[in-house]
Formats: C-alpha cells, sequence, structure tokens
C-alpha cells in the first residue's frame, strides 16, 4: 500500500477510486471526505507547479462545487506525487443524466423538472469557476459531475487554464464536441482560453440536458455528409429558427425544438450557437434563462412523471412515445394491482349510456308540404319541347307538299323531312338538369342541418357520448388486453432478454477504430445509445456513416451478441415485469371506470336540451326552407317519371362507430433494457395499437428497397420499426 506525505503528516492511500488518462485517484485513510490524485510519473515534472499555485492561491476553500488541489502530495523524499482534493462520491459524469437509456439506468427517478434543475446547477458551478480566475477550457461531459439530487461537482480542475502573477497556466486538452468554431484547426496547447469558449461548452452541455442527449451541431446537412467538427467549425447549428437558411441544415427525427421553450431559453440558444462568440450567454444569463424554464414547466395530465415545457402546447414526451415506442420518461411506480374498483355501478352506467338516444335525421328535419304539382322551370321545360314537336310536324308536312308539287327538287325534300323528324323525336324533357337541381337542394339541406345542430350545442354532447363510447370499448375489452399482453410478454422474454443484455454495452464506452468522441455523440442524437439501438438500417441513416463504419458499429454489435445466453429460469425480473403490467392496467381500469361513471352525469345533464332541440328544429326557417326546395326537385322528377336518388343528409355529429377494442399500451416494464416493441417468437407486435406486424419493402427515400417492419393495419395504423 503506498504511503503519501501531505504537509508533514505521512498517509496511507486506500481504495482506487478512478484511473485515467494522467494517472490514479484513491481515497485517504485517516482522512474522510477526501482523495488524492497521483500522477503518472512522466506528468509529475510537467504539472508541478501548477498544482503548486493552485494551492498557493486557495482555490478549493472558494467553492465546494469544484474539486480543486487543496494540498500538495510528495513521497517521503519529498518528490512531488499529486494532490489532495474533495473525494465526490455518489455522482455519475453528466452524459449518465442527459443519455436517455444511461438515464433511466442511473438516474431512474429522475423527472424532466430534475433534468432542467441540474441544468442550471451546471451553470452554477461554471459561473463558480469564472468567479475564482480561471476558465475550464475543456469543459466536457466527463468532467461535469451530478448527482441523485441534480447537484454537480466539477472534476479535472487541475487542467483549467489559471493565471497567477504574471503566469499564465493553460489548458492544454479539449474535446472536438464541445471546442468552439474558432478553435476548431487549432493546436489547443498553444491557444489562451476565454470565457467565450467556455460558455459555448457550457452551452452544447445544458442543450444535451433540455434536449436529452441531442448535440446541437448533429443533424442532417442538405449538401454532402459533413463530420461534426466540419459542422460546428461551419456555424451550422442543426436547430436553429433564425438562421435555418443559412444553415441548411435540420435537427434529427424524434427531435424537441427550439420553438418548444419560452422565448427567453431559444433566444439564448440562437445566440450561443450564432456567428459572434462575444454574445453567447454567460452562466448567470442562463441561470436567468433556466430558472424562467423551471417555472414554466407543465405537468402531464395522462402521465404523472411527464413535464413539459409549457409553450410546447402539450406534453412532448406523450407525443414522442407515441411515434417512437420509447417512454423517455415512464412511470414506473409499482402500482398495486388491487386498486379499488366498483364493477357493477360501472356496468349500470354502461347499460344507461347505451340505452341513452340521440335525435335521428328524422326527429330532427320537420315534414316538408307536399308541392302541388310541377315547378316553373319543369312548365317551361316542357312548353319548350312541345313547341319544338310542332315545328317538327310543319317541317315534315312541308316536305310532303314539296314532293308533290316540286318534285326536281326531291333531295331538299328528304332533307327537310329528316331535319323534321329529328325534331319531332326531341319531345322528351332532359332530367339531368333537376337531378342535378335535387342534388343541390339536398347538399342545402346538409348544410343548414349542420348550421343548426352547432348554434344549438349538440357537437359538444355527442363528442362526449364519442368519448364514452372509446372508454366503454377500453373497458369491455380490459381482461381480454391484459391476458393478450402477459402472453406477448412472456413469448418475448428472450428478445427483452437479449436487448437487456446488449442495452448494457454503451457506444461512449466503445473502443471503435474511427469512432472518436464527435462521431459517438452523432450517433447518440440520433438514438443510437447502445449494442442494442445498433442496426445497419439505423446506422446508415446516421449522417457521417457510411459502410466501412457503420460495418464496424454492426460487428461490435455482433461480438456481444454471440456472447448472450437465454436464461430460461423464471427470476424475480420476471416477477417485477407481470406485477408492473397488472398494476398499470388495473390504474387504467379505474380510470375507464370514473370516465364513464363521470360522463353518464353529462349525458343525464344534456338530455332536457336534446329535447329541447326536436321542438326547435320544427320551426326553424332555414331548415324549413330548405326542405320545401328539396321536396319541389323530387316532385319535379317524379312528374318526369325519373327515379328519385337517396338522399345523403346524415346527422354529422352522430358518434362514430364504435372501434374494437384496442389494448392500452404495454409499458416498459423493466425500464431501459425492454425492447421498444414487442416482440413474439415470429413476428413483432406494432407498438401502437398491438396488432402483428408485417415484413416490406420500402419503396422510396434513402432505404429504397431495404426491408422494415410494417403494423398489418397499415394505413390505419403507420407503426414501423427496423429489421
Amino acid at each position: 500500500m503506498q504511503e503519501i506525505v501531505i504537509g508533514k503528516d505521512r498517509f496511507l492511500v486506500a481504495e482506487l477510486i478512478g484511473k485515467g488518462g494522467e494517472g490514479e485517484v484513491y481515497a485517504i485513510k485517516g482522512r474522510a471526505g477526501q482523495a488524492v490524485k497521483i500522477y503518472n510519473s512522466g506528468l509529475r515534472a510537467e504539472r508541478e507547479d501548477k498544482v503548486r499555485a493552485m494551492v498557493g492561491e486557495g482555490l478549493a476553500v472558494k467553492t465546494d462545487l469544484v474539486a480543486y488541489p487543496g494540498e500538495v502530495v510528495t513521497d517521503h523524499r519529498g518528490n512531488f506525487l499529486g494532490f489532495v482534493m474533495r473525494l465526490i462520491l455518489g455522482y455519475r459524469p453528466l452524459h449518465e443524466l442527459y443519455s436517455p437509456k444511461s438515464r433511466q439506468r442511473h438516474f431512474p427517478k429522475a423527472d424532466y423538472r430534475f433534468t432542467v434543475h441540474a441544468a442550471l446547477n451546471v451553470a452554477r458551478a461554471v459561473g463558480k469557476v469564472h468567479q475564482t480566475g480561471c476558465v475550464i477550457g475543456d469543459l466536457n461531459h466527463s468532467g461535469v459531475l451530478v448527482a441523485q439530487d441534480a447537484t454537480v461537482a466539477l472534476i479535472d480542475a487541475d487542467s483549467f487554464q489559471f493565471n497567477l502573477n504574471g503566469k499564465s497556466y493553460p489548458c492544454v486538452v479539449g474535446v472536438p464536441d464541445f471546442t468552439p468554431p474558432e478553435l476548431h484547426g487549432k493546436n489547443l496547447a498553444s491557444v489562451h482560453r476565454t470565457i467565450e469558449h467556455d460558455n459555448f461548452g457550457l452551452a452544447v452541455a445544458i442543450f444535451h440536458l433540455l434536449f436529452k442527449g441531442r448535440h446541437p451541431y448533429a443533424g442532417r446537412y442538405k449538401g454532402p455528409d459533413i463530420s461534426m467538427g466540419d459542422a460546428i467549425a461551419q456555424n451550422r447549428f442543426a436547430f436553429s429558427l433564425a438562421r435555418k437558411a443559412a444553415t441548411q441544415t435540420s435537427p434529427p427525427p424524434g427531435a424537441l425544438t427550439l420553438d418548444m421553450f419560452p422565448d427567453v431559453v431559444s433566444r439564448a440558444f440562437e445566440s450561443a450557437f450564432g456567428l459572434t462568440p462575444s454574445a453567447r450567454p454567460s452562466a448567470l444569463d442562463w441561470i436567468h434563462a433556466l430558472n424562467a424554464l423551471e417555472g414554466s414547466l407543465n405537468h402531464c395530465s395522462k402521465i404523472k412523471t411527464h413535464y413539459y415545457p409549457g409553450t410546447a402546447g402539450g406534453c412532448v414526451w406523450c407525443k414522442l412515445t407515441a411515434s417512437s415506442g420509447f417512454d423517455m420518461f415512464p412511470d414506473l411506480t409499482a402500482v398495486e394491482p388491487n386498486i379499488p374498483t366498483d364493477a357493477r355501478g360501472t356496468e349500470q352506467a354502461i347499460r344507461e349510456i347505451l340505452a341513452f338516444r340521440f335525435p335521428t335525421v328524422a326527429d330532427l328535419l320537420p315534414a316538408a308540404a307536399k308541392p302541388r304539382g310541377a315547378s316553373s322551370a319543369l312548365r317551361e321545360a316542357r312548353s319548350g319541347k312541345r313547341g319544338r314537336a310542332l315545328m317538327g310536324l310543319l317541317m315534315m308536312g312541308g316536305a310532303v307538299a314539296g314532293f308533290i308539287f316540286a318534285a326536281p327538287a326531291w333531295f331538299v325534300w328528304i332533307g327537310l323531312a329528316i331535319w323534321g323528324g329529328i325534331t319531332l323525336s326531341d319531345r322528351e324533357v332532359d332530367a339531368r338538369p333537376f337531378q342535378q337541381a335535387f342534388k343541390d337542394a339536398d347538399e342545402r339541406v346538409q348544410r343548414e342541418l349542420d348550421a343548426f345542430v352547432q348554434r344549438n350545442g349538440m357537437t359538444e354532447v355527442v363528442k362526449v357520448r364519442g368519448d364514452l363510447d372509446a372508454a366503454i370499448d377500453a373497458y369491455k375489452g380490459h381482461d381480454d388486453a391484459l391476458t393478450r399482453e402477459i402472453m406477448v410478454m412472456k413469448s418475448s422474454r428472450e428478445s427483452r432478454q437479449r436487448q437487456a443484455y446488449l442495452d448494457r454495452f454503451s457506444i461512449r464506452r466503445a473502443n471503435i477504430s474511427g469512432i472518436g468522441p464527435a462521431k459517438t455523440a452523432t450517433l447518440i442524437s440520433f438514438g443510437i445509445e447502445t449494442a442494442a439501438d445498433v442496426t445497419r438500417s439505423a446506422v446508415l441513416r446516421v449522417p457521417g456513416f457510411g459502410d466501412v463504419t457503420t460495418g464496424k458499429l454492426v460487428a461490435w454489435r455482433r461480438g456481444h451478441e454471440v456472447r448472450f445466453r437465454y436464461d430460461r429460469t423464471p427470476n424475480a425480473q420476471d416477477v417485477a415485469d407481470e406485477r408492473a403490467l397488472r398494476g398499470r392496467f388495473a390504474a387504467d381500469r379505474a380510470k375507464l371506470e370514473s370516465a364513464i361513471r363521470n360522463g353518464l352525469g353529462t349525458l343525464r345533464n344534456a338530455k332536457s336540451r336534446l329535447n329541447a332541440l326536436l321542438t326547435k328544429a320544427k320551426s326553424d326557417r332555414a331548415l324549413t326552407d330548405a326542405l320545401a326546395a328539396r321536396a319541389q326537385a323530387e316532385q319535379d322528377l317524379i312528374e318526369l317519371g325519373v327515379s328519385v336518388p337517396a338522399s345523403t343528409v346524415a346527422l354529422t355529429v352522430t358518434p362514430p362507430p364504435r372501434p374494437a377494442p384496442q389494448p392500452p399500451r404495454t409499458p416498459r416494464v423493466n425500464t431501459p433494457a425492454q425492447p421498444r416493441v414487442t416482440a413474439t417468437s415470429a413476428n413483432p407486435t406494432c407498438s401502437r395499437c398491438g396488432a402483428p406486424m408485417v415484413r416490406r419493402t420500402a419503396r422510396r427515400g434513402r432505404n429504397a428497397g431495404g426491408q422494415f417492419w410494417g403494423c398489418s393495419r397499415y394505413p390505419h395504423c403507420k407503426g414501423t420499426r427496423n429489421i
């Protein structure tokens, strides 16, 4: 066990806490709450002056948010080894909070409020560094740690840029995806860092948190694929609304957008990733903006763990869950399956609801008086036909006289006779204008009926009934849906185990040739976070990933997948999964019962209003005039001996046909390890509606010719997944 000297006292190092490229970090026996960083032997001489200067300046006592060097550590001969710093336990790297699957594994109870508050604390910590006179320089996702209460600590403080007595101790390293545009392509070891450079890295960290793992420059450029480094250097902020035409870059699919956030936040991001370094918001600016965001968060009415920006106009997490099948903030609360229910009272309410009778078209439309005869239009048409018939007779008579008295001009009289015959034969009135008149009159009745219903508030009542029908269908199919979901869950056990196994291997920790931090950030921004997310088609959709790098990723996944072994033995996770599923269904059932009983009360209150509506319709002038016009058009057709078309008038607010019951969405019962869609041993089932999926071939787009799983209920359901 290594001995170290701190001041005049000797200590022994305890357990190893961490190890990196510069050295090792140990706990110290006899010094609770403190750790020692011992540099690798080749770096000690290079780092000694800077560490001694930082210790001499007393930076460690100026803030407890940063693990500054507090004391110099030597060996028993007085040779420099490293320094003492605050021991930070129970904290996780920032990326494990903002990367979706890592967050569900390491921060399972964290909702979006937690994320926003953590971002606020990151800004406060960076602000503290600047107050001590330091510049972080290499601000990145690994140097910021977050605790389970959202407090933040900064580590690797010995790499910060520090000035003392006119001497500058630079920061010589940097992570490409946190490096501002003006420093790309430069030798960071020789660059003097500024607070504006830190402000860029701070904005990237905050963006990662608020946009759940997306990088601000990871988007799809309209031109040829470019690297993230080039995108940053060229100022192509993928989410920009103000410079959208200039950046020619769009965000990844399924990402949040700037317009979902309060103006103070969206403006801050536009400035942070704009063209003017001096305009980047400071840590204090971010504190003000994030305080505003924190105060504007709304609580979802459907999922209790969903909090979202109030300016988004609705729960963004519910929307994203519906489109992707992945719930960013699932409700993992253990719900007891024995939630009190009132099945008897609910069944009685259902019977009363189904017996509730809405007015029909026949009820609402008053009977129109039967017209006494043909319309003036029909009489005029008939009169014209009689005149043509008389003219035809005269022409034929003239032709006969011509044959008798002027036979040599026989060809003239033949033509006159034919013309007269044609004229005489055209005695029937053309029915088409009168058929069109009936159609126009029928459409007029429909318009007036719609207007009457809208004016008298019937639409709202019918919507209530439509919602109740859907609730009743879901309630009646509830037990069968639960049985199906349990069967699906059990049949997909091997698939879920494989998914859970592959989810253990993070892209960020993978050592794959040619895939560095920037490419890793791009992959995560496009939803590829672990080996479970890697498929050839998914990776090829990510900008900058061609056949070679895609092949490396697929090989990396396969290397892990071949080591997977299915465990058929039932375990505690199976019990927890089924219990969570039953609990979710029990909660859904209780909500349905409450909705049905409350909806019945609304219908009862509306009954008297609907009865009054029937009387009112009989005296509505617009309706009676429209019906009279249609009755006259109908009488004209009868007079002509033409069949009368069926009326197309319908009560458009009539409750829609009740669809076949669909099961509630299966919850993600084993946190991030569960696949995004359930799968049977043969075909998977749709994450949207639960129907079986079938193989389809893409006809258009970048993946034309490739196969994917598509919902068998298409086009009614458009759920898809990769093969």
